[in-house]
């Protein structure tokens, strides 16, 4: 496809010409999809980034300056900034998903004052001392991640660290 075309679709997106926006579509859909599918390997959520690439691409069309790179060049940085935001949400998810796992293992001990709170207690030992000094903070006493880095003293994304290998150990070592 010339840039020039795209270029041309693209201004008229810009003023809000549906038939320009289908067009444009058309032309570079397929594309756009390809580059979700590649980074996110999965067909309903690159389907899900590509129509809300479109969107952006819709309100932001007016935004497209010629001259710092290709229509197309531009319209792919969505896609891929939409992927990137994707994965990044997936990410936190499963942490979120891992943390809630433990946490309930964790209540189911304190209710049922089985021998599991010893293995707990043996888990926890076998942590660095950050983390366990840090999932300590966050998981027993309550404390949020940016109340656990002043009381540390050590940046939030040290911290996020801290906590998530050392909620992976937990998992591993309970067999969770």
């Amino acid at each position: 496809m010339e840039h020039e075309e795209l270029f041309f679709l693209l201004k008229k997106v810009a003023v809000g010409n549906q038939p320009a926006f289908n067009q444009l579509y058309k032309i570079t859909s397929g594309q756009l999809f390809a580059v979700a599918l590649k980074m996110l390997k999965n067909r309903d959520s690159a389907e899900e980034a590509l129509q809300e690439a479109y969107v952006s691409i819709w309100y932001k069309a007016d935004y497209y300056k010629e001259g710092q790179g290709t229509v197309l060049t531009w319209m792919v940085s969505i896609i891929r900034y939409r992927a990137l935001d994707m994965l990044r949400s997936q990410k936190v998810k499963k942490e979120d998903d891992l943390s809630d796992d433990i946490l309930s293992e964790l209540d189911a001990t304190e209710t049922t004052g089985s021998g599991y709170d010893i293995k707990i207690e043996g888990c926890m030992k076998e942590l660095d001392q950050q983390q366990r000094q840090a999932i300590h903070l966050a998981y027993f006493n309550g404390l949020s991640h940016s109340e656990v880095v002043e009381h540390l003293d050590h940046p939030l994304g040290t911290i996020k660290s801290w906590i998530r290998r050392g909620l992976t150990s937990l998992q591993r070592c309970l067999g969770i």
